[in-house]
């Protein structure tokens, strides 16, 4: 069971660092070309973009719904075992989670359809990695305090394991189409194709010790645990291996899956923007609706069954002459035989983690018409130019699909435009996370070159290890207007 080990140190090494997938800042901000990877159907002005390799879009967020850094590390004067005791077993609920979302574009381009000016057409490449782990309540109380004492008689839930993992390059291409003066539709086709991916998501059982009859305790199992895994076996074999060879191999292994070597899968991404009226929009998107098929490197781990066992029982004096048995392997294998653990190559299906948006939009504060650096050349017939508003107000909501139910974030934010070239928005997002998430993304056109910026809780970095997130994007881009 070394994979095990390794995927278990994987997670929490992730788990500990990063965190989220809600992208509020950039949703909507459509003077950004990537807004179109979180709504397809994203109002888009440029004539075409073009993302610098690599720095085009670049996503790290960091943070944990239970403890943090400082929790348990502070000096304060309190026993670390007391933190360990008050803040973890007893402060944490099997739904507080840890989990960890990184992105990072290989290229991203767009232009607008020569024949067809209200499309706008994308592509591109990502990779993404994404990692939740729950907090194991029951588990954790049950290796910290063991099973005796004023355990007797707890029955621990082994279902409160729950965690689930993967890395996955996408290959993406969509349609973003301006259906009259009101309403823009998109949609994202894509292809992944899986580096690795674990989990470990619908666990059953329990574990209880009871007093016994013929001994002085009986302990109870009833377990069905399954943790599957694609793509992670040659990596530890790799590794294991641990020759002058392994950045090498481990480089050629993640080429070729990232290159559609590994796992593939489908999926789609779709959205909208209407306008109510000239002040007042609505936005909408659902994202990765999809899945992969894990065939290749597979390896899952089954343990299934039932067991009672008061132990290793000796009656005496009858059980003297046999004494010289091995009555603990005797035991091993018993528990073995009720409580079978086996090893198969089955392929699975593992689905993405499904996001949804929407919005609401007020503008105020008319500064002029869009005349400049809007792709006026392209939609300036048939009165499809907008009122330029320098402000907006509005609302947003976030929802995606988990093991353990559904993750919700609430926003509200306010963007200003200056010009042309600069333009801010701020937000305020409560979610499980935190309740004091304040937010600012900057965005800059110089000429044809835009550079955005984009970071989360600001409020945290006064005291980064007593944070419960962080996230920080940007990236860079070539953008072209009108002739530019």
């Amino acid at each position: 069971m070394k994979i095990c080990r390794y995927l278990l140190l994987a997670a929490l090494f992730g788990a500990i660092t990063l965190h989220g997938q809600n992208k509020q800042l950039l949703y909507d901000f459509y003077e950004i070309p990537q807004s179109l990877l979180v709504n397809p159907g994203v109002k888009t002005l440029e004539k075409w973009h073009v993302g610098v390799p690599v720095l085009s879009g670049l996503s790290f967020q960091a943070g944990t719904s239970g403890v943090t850094v400082n929790d348990l590390f502070a000096n304060d004067g309190i026993d670390f075992t007391t933190k360990v005791r008050e803040r973890l077993i007893d402060g944490m609920s099997k739904r507080d989670d840890f989990s960890t979302t990184s992105q990072i574009d290989g290229f991203n381009i767009g232009f607008r359809g020569k024949n067809r000016p209200d499309d706008y057409y994308s592509f591109g490449m990502y990779g993404e990695t994404d990692i939740i782990v729950y907090w194991p309540k029951d588990l954790a109380a049950l290796a910290f305090e063991g099973n005796g004492g004023a355990n007797i008689g707890r029955s621990f839930d082994l279902g409160d394991l729950s965690l689930r993992g993967e890395m996955v390059n996408v290959a993406h291409f969509g349609v973003n189409r301006k259906i009259s003066n009101t309403l823009t539709i998109g949609a994202r086709a894509k292809v992944y194709s899986s580096i690795f991916q674990f989990q470990t998501i619908q666990n059953f059982g329990s574990f209880r010790t009871s007093q016994g009859q013929d001994n002085i305790f009986t302990t109870s199992i009833t377990a069905d645990m399954k943790l599957q895994t694609s793509g992670v076996e040659g990596i530890v074999d790799i590794l294991e291996e641990d020759t002058g060879t392994t950045q090498r191999d481990l480089a050629k292994l993640f080429m070729k899956r990232v290159l559609f070597g590994g796992n593939l899968g489908l999926g789609f991404d779709a959205g909208f923007t209407h306008q109510l009226n000239p002040q007042t929009t609505i936005t909408g998107s659902v994202l990765d609706v999809g899945f992969i098929h894990n065939s290749k490197d597979v390896r899952n781990y089954t343990v299934s069954g039932n067991a009672s066992n008061e132990g290793i029982t000796v009656f005496l004096p009858e059980d003297i002459p046999n004494l010289n048995n091995n009555l603990w392997e005797d035991l091993v294998d018993e528990l073995e035989e009720a409580i079978p653990y086996e090893e198969n190559d089955k392929s699975y299906i593992s689905f993405r983690p499904v996001k949804v948006y929407g919005s609401i939009r007020y503008n105020f504060g008319e500064g002029s018409v869009f005349d400049e650096n809007c792709g006026c050349g392209i939609n300036a017939q048939g009165g499809q130019n907008d009122a330029f508003y320098r402000n907006s107000v509005g609302g947003q909501l976030f929802f995606m699909k988990r093991p353990r139910g559904v993750q919700a974030a609430v926003t509200g934010f306010f963007q200003k435009r200056l010009g042309s070239g600069f333009s801010f928005k701020t937000t305020y997002t409560a979610d499980k996370y935190s309740l004091t998430n304040i937010g600012l993304g900057l965005n800059l056109q110089m000429g044809p070159v835009n550079f955005y910026i984009l970071g989360d809780n600001l409020l945290g970095y006064q005291n980064i290890p007593d944070s419960h997130y962080a996230s920080l994007q940007f990236g860079f881009n070539i953008i072209s207007w009108n002739d530019n």
